[in-house]
């Protein structure tokens, strides 16, 4: 996956709560299981009328955010079903950081294993960044991993807290698979000594 070190892009205001993985990702696109092309249905039922036309009211039709890389959301972002669709829809959209008072704990997980930053912070915390949100095109935010802190577009700074080892998978761009990939030499020195001592295996 691609690695995250600093992220400066415009934030989009999404202060609803409760906001759960059908939302963002309805059932009826849960057939593939490629990563890719799911990001033109996020947030579909929100997006769209029923005739497939879009709602302008919805923040990411409206033209100051369709490039938007970062989410300030509600309460309890990604709570319903465990579908790891949902990452990866924000992804392919083009959200690389979500930022929130809480999360469902197996949509935050799942941000990590797919090149997401999930950021905790506390309410009035959340409701600056929604504040400098709503300032459409000028609603430029800067996430700095290494030194977790994100700077608002009048250059005031909030610290995060992440944890260590998903601070490392993100910024080397580690995924479960490039995480024992790491271990590549270890695996074949291993299958190499049993090939010996157990050649019958």
């Amino acid at each position: 996956m691609d690695k995250f070190t600093k992220l400066t892009g415009i934030a989009a205001p999404m202060p609803l709560i409760n906001v759960d993985t059908d939302m963002i990702i309805p059932k009826q696109f849960l057939k593939t299981i490629k990563r890719s092309g799911l990001g033109v249905n996020l947030f579909d039922e929100m997006r769209f009328d029923d005739d497939g036309n879009e709602i302008p009211d919805f923040v990411l039709n409206k033209p100051a955010y369709r490039e938007a890389q970062i989410l300030v959301a509600g309460d309890n972002f990604g709570c319903g079903s465990s579908r790891e669709h949902a990452p990866w829809a924000l992804l392919d959209f083009g959200i690389r950081c979500v930022i929130a008072p809480s999360f469902a704990d197996i949509f935050y997980n799942n941000c990590f294993k797919n090149g997401i930053l999930p950021i905790v912070l506390p309410q009035e915390q959340v409701d600056m960044l929604m504040d400098d949100a709503d300032r459409g095109a000028n609603a430029v935010i800067s996430v700095d991993l290494e030194s977790q802190t994100i700077t608002g577009p009048d250059g005031g700074s909030i610290s995060f807290e992440v944890d260590a080892f998903r601070k490392h998978c993100l910024m080397n761009g580690l995924d479960d698979i490039g995480l024992t990939m790491e271990k590549a030499p270890a695996i074949k020195a291993f299958e190499a000594e049993a090939a010996q001592a157990r050649p019958w295996v």
